[in-house]
């Protein structure tokens, strides 16, 4: 295989269609009696992926330019309601692929992790905090690695060294995020429950002893630097020269995947969104690492 959007795209067709076949539960629910969708559910996931990495933040202008230039791919293009709406009920799809292909590479068995959240901003004039359908998740929090206040949510995200993406959620812009790294272990605790020994690389300001202990009866090692006032912590060496893969991962989808401009305006939008972005970036690492390229969490093979 080489690294083409081509054959990354075809790839991942016949895997979430071998998927769904095996687990019909997680296609979204439709009468037993109806229309039959022209655009099947893994044609809907991959051209959900082909979406995100080659940049398009707009649906209308995705198919527009899926009509023109994809044609030889695609039987069937939706417009762009349809295709909203199919997204949007294709979360759980979205979700279980993710994990599939996470589990389908060399780099799920890592033995150190580092966890981080970013923000996921949602608005920015006071009639959109006012009026959006966001108000109560989103809020106002505040970004310490960019010096600013945003109103939106947090992506927090457990990812191995090389990438990608192992655990993760979406909750409000102030919500404590040690909370939020033991609920992701709590919610599947096979995560860490099959991984005895596991170094986690943490923020500074993920300390406590009660959170410590949490993670160790998960199985987990805590490694974060030292807070001001307290005395050196082990691993400390090491800790500054990996604790810049976290800010690196988000940058990737910053940059690269447009998390920010993700364009939703509802809980559903705004999450299938994310899922989107972040299955796209586990696709990618996934295609690179069973073509052995030398750096798995490369996109620019698949940006154009």
């Amino acid at each position: 295989m080489s690294n083409d959007i081509d054959t990354l795209a075809t790839a991942l067709y016949v895997t979430i269609d071998d998927l769904v076949k095996t687990r019909p539960d997680l296609a979204p629910r439709r009468p037993v009696i109806g229309f039959a969708p022209r655009l099947t559910d893994a044609e809907l996931v991959t051209l959900a992926v082909m979406q995100s990495l080659l940049g398009f933040t707009s649906e209308t202008r995705w198919l527009r330019f899926a009509r023109t230039h994809l044609r030889h791919m695609f039987r069937y293009l939706p417009k762009q309601p349809g295709y909203n709406k199919r997204l949007r009920n294709a979360a759980n799809l979205l979700t279980a692929a993710i994990r599939v292909l996470a589990a389908d590479t060399s780099l799920w068995t890592d033995d150190v992790w580092v966890a981080d959240s970013t923000p996921v901003e949602c608005g920015r004039s006071r009639e959109t905090v006012k009026r959006s359908e966001l108000a109560g998740w989103a809020e106002y929090g505040y970004c310490a690695s960019h010096s600013r206040f945003f109103w939106g949510l947090r992506l927090h995200l457990i990812a191995t060294l090389g990438g990608l993406p192992v655990g993760f959620a979406l909750t409000g812009a102030k919500a404590d995020e040690r909370e939020t790294l033991l609920g992701i272990l709590a919610a599947d605790p096979r995560l860490a429950g099959d991984r005895p020994g596991q170094t986690v690389i943490c923020d500074k300001n993920d300390f406590g002893a009660g959170f410590e202990t949490e993670l160790a009866e998960t199985g987990l090692r805590l490694l974060r630097s030292a807070r001001k006032g307290e005395a050196e912590r082990p691993g400390a060496a090491l800790f500054k020269p990996l604790r810049q893969v976290v800010e690196s991962i988000n940058q990737t989808f910053k940059a690269q995947l447009d998390l920010e401009r993700h364009g939703g305006r509802t809980i559903a939008g705004v999450t299938v969104r994310v899922l989107q972005r972040i299955l796209a970036l586990t696709a990618a690492i996934w295609h690179n690492d069973r073509i052995d390229a030398p750096v798995h969490r490369c996109l620019t093979a698949y940006d154009h």
